[in-house]
Parts: structure tokens; sequence; C-alpha cells
């Protein structure tokens, strides 16, 4: 009965649980064996021993320290490494302290990245190819170490000069930064310029070629106008010089208000406020219905008459006159 209940007791005191996230490394008699998965496992106590790794966790480690530069400069850099575990067996057997590993292999590759950088770079624009190179560096060196684990970022967090000429520093850093503000701003209005430029050289343009081609086709219809009014011309030379004349002065008149008469018999220079009397004829037509004409409502001559012969004739005499 002693036996079989010592052996109930080693058997059940065999199961185990591994946690989700985690892996169980199993040594049989000191051993590698096997890599458990999460659940319920047992094991031949004494005989398999087991140990728990967390392979989903992200892990930080921090690395700082004084550098120096590839032009002689001395920084104080810091540096923030995120991994996780991939291979729990490397990570605990491979090597001896995966993560005192992994900090000597982090400050060892950020001094070589450091000391091939300039302290300008390091200091500005330079801060996201540090951080790539020195991710790359790592890399490798976990590959060649086999540790076991997986880079999953590298954060550069901080890069200032000493403290004795931090002032200057800071004075060059402000420097360039007005200088890259101005530059910025000096495109900013070169993109605002050049397109108002453009298209107001490409309206002149196209107004310049409207205006060519608006001359060129008056030229050309008064040349067919010319061409067709020549046969015309020499066909009766007396009627169409009236005609050009008539139609010239209406062309005049038609863009002014005021009218010279002169009279062929007596001589006088008349003047017609043709927008008076139009005025004029307006208010007439609103009092009375009947028509009358404009030249009924005004003296033609100023010069008074005894006889209505006289007047008659000088008024017949005025209508008949030429423009």
């Amino acid at each position: 009965m002693i036996v079989l209940i010592a052996v109930v007791i080693w058997f059940f005191s065999g199961f185990y649980t591994i946690s989700e996230g985690e892996r169980g490394v199993v040594l049989r008699l000191g051993k590698f064996d096997r890599i458990v998965d999460p659940g319920l496992n047992w094991r031949p106590r004494f005989i398999d021993e087991y140990e728990p790794v967390n392979v989903q966790a992200i892990r930080s480690l921090r690395a700082s320290g004084t550098m120096l530069t590839k032009d002689e400069n001395v920084v104080s850099v810091s540096m923030d490494v995120q991994y996780r575990v991939s291979d729990p067996y490397k990570y605990l057997y491979v090597v001896t302290n995966a993560d005192d590993s992994l900090s000597q292999a982090t400050d060892s590759a950020l001094r070589a990245v450091i000391g091939d950088s300039l302290m300008d770079s390091i200091l500005t624009s330079g801060r996201q190819q540090i951080r790539q190179s020195t991710q790359e560096t790592l890399n490798e060196i976990i590959d060649n170490y086999d540790m076991g684990l997986f880079i999953v970022d590298v954060n550069f967090q901080s890069a200032r000069p000493p403290e004795q000429v931090k002032d200057a520093f800071d004075d060059a850093i402000a420097a360039r930064e007005d200088e890259e503000r101005f530059i910025r701003e000096a495109e900013a209005y070169k993109n605002e310029v050049i397109p108002k430029a453009t298209g107001r050289s490409e309206r002149l343009k196209k107004e310049a070629q409207g205006y060519s081609e608006r001359i060129t086709n008056e030229a050309l219809g008064q040349v067919a106008q010319f061409e067709k009014l020549l046969p015309e011309y020499q066909a009766a030379p007396e009627v169409t010089r009236n005609r050009l004349y008539l139609d010239t002065m209406e062309e005049v008149y038609s863009s002014t208000s005021k009218v010279l008469i002169d009279s062929e018999s007596s001589g006088n220079l008349l003047y017609l406020p043709i927008d008076k009397l139009a005025g004029q004829e307006g208010t007439s037509k609103s009092r009375k219905p009947k028509e009358t004409s404009v030249y009924e409502e005004i003296q033609l001559d100023p010069v008074t008459t005894d006889s209505s012969n006289s007047s008659n004739s000088r008024n017949n005499t005025t209508r008949q006159g030429r423009y």
C-alpha cells in the first residue's frame, strides 16, 4: 500500500500547466528533450524538468552612454530596444544570459554606428538613419550569437552634446532650423507666385492671339467687302459714291446727339440738339395722340418775316438742305 500510494502521488505530481503565451522547455535527466505548448502537460517527476518561457511579451532594454563621433566630438546618446523571445531553448541554454548579452550587443552596435556618424547628423537630421543602422547591426550580432531573440523595434531616445558646449550647439541648431524655415518660406512663395505669373502670361498670350485673329478677320472682311463693292462702283460710280456717303453719315450720326445743318439758300449753320428733341418728342407723344415732326416744333431761322410765303419757303429750303 505504501508503494502504491507513493506511485499515485508521484503520478499526480507530474501534471503541470503552461500558461497562454508561454512555452515550456523540458529537460530529461538534464538534457534538452522537447518544447511543450500551453495547456495541461505531464512529466515523470524526478526525471523530467521544465522551465516556462514567455514568448509573446515585449521586453525593453535601455542603452546609453557618452560616445565619440566620427569628427572626434563627444555626444551623450540614449536608445531603447524592444525585443521578444523567438526560440525558448536558445534563449535559455545557447548563451549564458541572453538579456545581458543583448545589452552588451546593443551598446557595441550603438557605439559602432555613432563612431561612423558626424556630430551634426546625430543631433539633427541623421537620427532616423542612426536608428535604422543600429537595428541592422544589432540583428547581425544576434544572428551570429544565436540568442533566440527577435528585435521588434529600436527607438533613438536622445542625443545631446556635453554640458560644457551645450549652449553653442543649441545656437547652431537654432540657426539651422531658421535656415530650413526660410527655405520652406521661399519655396512656398515661389509656389504661390509662379502659378500666378504663368496664368497671367497665358492669359496675355490668349488675349494677344484673340486680338490678332480679330484684326485679321476684320481686315479680311473689309477686303472681301471692297472686292464685292468694286464691280458696283465701276458700273455706277456716282450712285455708289452717294450710297457710301449716306451710309457713312448714318453711322456717324448714330453715335452722336448733336447735328449741324447747313442751308444752301440762306447760308446759315443751324444746330439741332437731337437728344433734347427726342425728349420733347417723347413728351409730346405722351400728351397728344397726334404725331408731329420735330422740324415743325423748332424755328430753323431766328430772323422774323412778315410774309408767310417767305417762311414756308425757308422751311422748305431748310428741309432740302444737305447734311
